[in-house]
């Protein structure tokens, strides 16, 4: 069936609500972290590793999604990715013990991602220029609706109906997409364009990406970054809980900052697209995190916690970041445009699996209060800084395409 590539706003709502599954999939359920502890017997430590799997098979699959979709096309990548999560987050709802439910977040975390990293590469297949850059903010400003809607709606789901239902209206939320991209989604890369799938060829094509520093840099760049933020949404249950002393109906106070901070961003990055260059789009950007970050160190050390003060840094701070990600994207992105699938998937995979070490390692070892998890947005923030710094030093080269 040929399908018309859908109108800019309808395009950027169908790719935001792909991207959303990784959100809803982590946020939605970090509520439920004392019911299912209490259901299955087992520390909120143990259940960090409900976490780790996730992170960690979504990361590995990265580097397959958007290989695959240079190859095979976008759409059936997607197709497929949605089909397995739907079944999965029916078998997380479906478990009766911990190992269980680690088997069927693993699943998720393998199937999560394809919307979020083909539909990058789809943006950039459709799309040209300044209008590539506002279509990617426009679906970061849809999209980041996702981390502020998912754990309130975890919240109302867990006092309703339990924790399981949760997983419930993740496969429901799956499978509506399913519906929505098998019925309107394009086909935006067309089978002349598409690279023989060999394994041997991948594999020589990622060590070319990654003997590549400018893509390399980039991609700790945004990770890293993100990464300033992302402890606090990964340390939410003792942020929250223990430390501001609120209850698992009160998550908004964490999240919807931070939701209209990425939605100011990001709006600031779609009328900036044209008028300011990108590298010194990343900058400013850089200027406001770290404005939000010397505050929370501040105010972390003088105060006790307090709301607004202890969530207004995470306002600002995603501000700053959703300027960043769209430009550092995109400057990435343009590094392999015969590949843009794969490059998509290096991004994916290095931002995954960062996720992946602050959740097992980092947010652990700082969610015990207020100043350690300000000191490690900054030292987060910091190392991102650098690889920025470093990137901006590197002279603009030309890449032989494999």
């Amino acid at each position: 069936m040929q399908r018309r590539t859908p109108g800019f706003f309808f395009l950027a709502v169908i790719l935001a609500a792909l991207a959303m599954v990784g959100p809803f999939t982590v946020d939605t359920y970090l509520p439920s972290f004392p019911a299912i502890g209490s259901d299955f017997g087992v520390s909120p430590v143990a259940l960090q590793l409900t976490l780790s799997a996730y992170f960690f098979t979504f990361a590995a699959m990265t580097l397959l999604h958007g290989s695959l979709s240079d190859s095979f096309g976008r759409r059936p990548v997607i197709l497929a990715g949605l089909l397995v999560y739907t079944l999965a987050s029916a078998g997380c709802a479906l478990s009766q013990d911990l190992a269980q439910l680690l088997v069927f977040r693993a699943l998720q975390g393998m199937s999560a991602g394809g919307g979020m990293v083909v539909g990058r590469a789809m943006i950039r297949d459709s799309r040209e220029g300044h209008e590539a850059q506002r279509l990617m903010s426009l679906v970061m400003l849809i999209f980041s609706l996702a981390p502020g809607v998912a754990p309130i709606l975890g919240g109302f789901l867990l006092g309703w109906f339990g924790w399981r239902s949760i997983f419930v209206f993740l496969a429901g939320y799956a499978a509506l997409l399913l519906a929505l991209t098998w019925w309107h989604l394009p086909e935006t890369h067309p089978p002349p364009a598409r690279q023989p799938f060999a394994l041997a060829r991948l594999a020589g094509n990622y060590l070319n990406q990654l003997r590549h520093p400018q893509l390399v840099l980039l991609c700790f760049t945004i990770a890293l970054n993100f990464a300033g933020f992302f402890v606090y949404i990964l340390s939410a249950p003792a942020f929250v809980y223990n430390i501001l002393g609120l209850n698992e109906r009160q998550f908004a106070w964490l999240i919807i900052p931070g939701v209209v901070g990425i939605m100011s961003g990001a709006f600031l990055s779609g009328r900036l697209a044209g008028r300011v260059a990108p590298r010194r789009t990343v900058v400013i950007a850089y200027v406001i995190m770290y404005g939000a970050a010397v505050f929370n160190v501040a105010f972390s050390t003088l105060a006790a916690p307090a709301l607004p003060w202890s969530v207004l840094p995470m306002m600002i701070y995603t501000t700053g970041l959703a300027l960043m990600m769209p430009s550092a994207t995109l400057l990435a992105l343009d590094l392999f445009p015969h590949h843009r699938g794969m490059t998509s998937s290096l991004l994916g995979f290095t931002q995954s699996f960062t996720s992946g070490i602050v959740a097992a390692v980092i947010s652990p070892q700082l969610s015990h209060s207020a100043l350690t998890l300000a000191l490690g947005m900054t030292a987060l923030l910091s190392s991102g800084c650098v690889a920025w710094i470093f990137y901006s030093r590197i002279g603009t080269r030309r890449v032989a395409h494999a």
